[in-house]
């Protein structure tokens, strides 16, 4: 082989060396421009996730806040902060809250459509909140970064999300002035006892007999869907006998039997309860049109051609002793199904004066459970021992008047069928007031549920059984 040949191979590897050196200088500051990209951006990325995560934390908790009894900003601010990021549970150090929040609002979109009403502190729906931190940053120092200011900000709506199932007791006032007075206002224009369930048909279309995303909830046996998660029942007062109940809903057109309001109890062959609880009142989980071969639908006057609830009445308005009876069923319907929650709704207009006569056994005298005295006070002392039981107690006042609950000293201190209603109901969000219908005291709006019209007040309880909902930030 020729000697020449293989020297300049060798020269060349020669002349060639060092110049990595040159590249690894001049690439050094990419290198480190990299690592500056993905290590602090890497820092960056994970804080303002945990700051997200904490942010609609804390938003949830403000909301869930506001929509309690007796909220008040300070109680609601004191949930902000315990879920926010700088209650020095988190990983993050340094977070603080943006001046000005948490920020109450009354958004409009919440209430026009949604129906979901200020009655939050000061006058809110909704809250806000918003946070920041400053991220440290590491190789970016090289280049005069010492940290990145991050903020986060989350809005939460007092109602809207999807809340554990409910058993729901509605209980409808037939006494006789429900079957023959007409209430003439926009709002319905009909037959009062027509007008109560045309709202409870509102409430039915709302609930979940099953799980929303589902098309079809399957068929149902004893008027339960499989999966069911709303359960419905339907009291009335006064009692009917257990013999005639089903004229409520069977369509034949013939009239239940209403009987007295017997102490201690009702006998055996008597009831308060038309209906129990049930859930096929819809085929779908989604919002829509009631089922027409539900019992319950047929009971609401779903179904045509059927009456339903007769307000045939007889024995005036007495209705501590139908309240002691719903709550015993939901106590009943809450141990079969341990994961719910107990609901009560009673619609009536607040003026129990049924005498001693349609009272069998009762007191004259004692204003005590069960007297034919102080009738309405026995009805707020009713719903407070369902509320303390843990039942959300709502009181629809349909067209409660100025005056009533008896008169005299047997009946003092006085008391207005308005202001029984009130108090019945386990919180002021709870209580709605058609004050609008005919015969109706002005006077008598709930100062946290202004709605009125039944259906507009069926409305807004669907919406109020729901929990606190982010929604988007920005929102009107």
């Amino acid at each position: 082989m020729n000697q020449n040949n293989e020297v300049f191979p060798r020269r060349a590897r020669k002349g060639r060396r060092g110049q990595v050196l040159i590249f690894v200088t001049l690439w050094l500051p990419v290198f480190f421009g990299i690592s500056a990209l993905v290590i602090d951006f890497g820092y960056i990325y994970l804080y303002n996730n945990e700051l997200t995560a904490s942010t609609q934390a804390a938003a949830l908790a403000g909301a869930w806040a506001m929509s309690q009894p007796g909220a008040t900003v300070i109680s609601t601010t004191a949930a902000v902060a315990t879920f926010s990021a700088g209650n020095g549970d988190s990983n993050l150090r340094g977070v603080s809250m943006v001046t000005g929040s948490p920020s109450f609002k009354c958004l409009n979109t919440l209430t026009s459509v949604f129906g979901i009403q200020c009655y939050g502190p000061s006058g809110s729906n909704a809250i806000t909140v918003s946070q920041q931190v400053k991220a440290p940053l590491f190789f970016f120092r090289m280049f005069g970064g010492n940290s990145a200011t991050l903020t986060a900000t989350a809005t939460a709506s007092i109602k809207g999300a999807t809340v554990e199932p409910y058993n729901v007791a509605v209980i409808v006032d037939a006494t006789r002035s429900m079957g023959t007075s007409i209430d003439s206002d926009s709002n319905c224009n009909n037959y009062r006892i027509n007008c109560a369930l045309a709202g409870v048909r509102t409430l039915l279309q709302g609930l979940s007999p099953c799980l929303p995303s589902l098309p079809n909830c399957g068929a149902a046996t004893g008027g339960n869907v499989t999966n069911s998660v709303d359960r419905v029942s339907l009291f009335t007062f006064p009692a009917v006998t257990t013999a005639t109940a089903a004229n409520d809903y069977n369509c034949t057109g013939n009239a239940p039997t209403t009987v007295g309001y017997t102490y201690p109890a009702l006998p055996s062959t008597a009831t308060y309860q038309i209906l129990g609880f049930s859930s096929d009142y819809r085929t779908s989980g989604a919002a829509g049109s009631l089922n027409s071969s539900s019992n319950m639908v047929a009971a609401i006057g779903g179904v045509s051609g059927c009456t339903g609830l007769q307000a045939i009445g007889g024995y005036g308005t007495y209705y501590a002793q139908v309240i002691y009876a719903a709550q015993a069923s939901l106590v009943a319907q809450q141990l079969a199904y341990p994961n719910s929650q107990n609901v009560l709704i009673l619609l009536s207009d607040g003026n129990a004066t049924a005498t001693s006569a349609q009272m069998p056994g009762a007191s004259t005298n004692s204003g005590m459970y069960m007297s034919s005295t102080q009738e309405c006070r026995q009805a707020i002392t009713a719903a407070a021992a369902a509320a303390y039981a843990g039942t959300r107690v709502y009181a629809v006042a349909y067209g409660a008047e100025a005056s009533g609950c008896g008169t005299g000293t047997a009946n003092s201190p006085t008391i207005t069928p308005c202001q029984t209603m009130q108090q019945i109901a386990s919180s002021p969000a709870y209580f709605f007031s058609d004050y609008t219908a005919t015969g109706a005291s002005s006077s008598c709006i709930s100062a946290s549920q202004p709605v009125t019209g039944l259906n507009g007040i069926f409305q807004v309880i669907i919406q109020d059984l729901t929990g606190a909902k982010l929604i988007p930030n920005g929102t009107t």
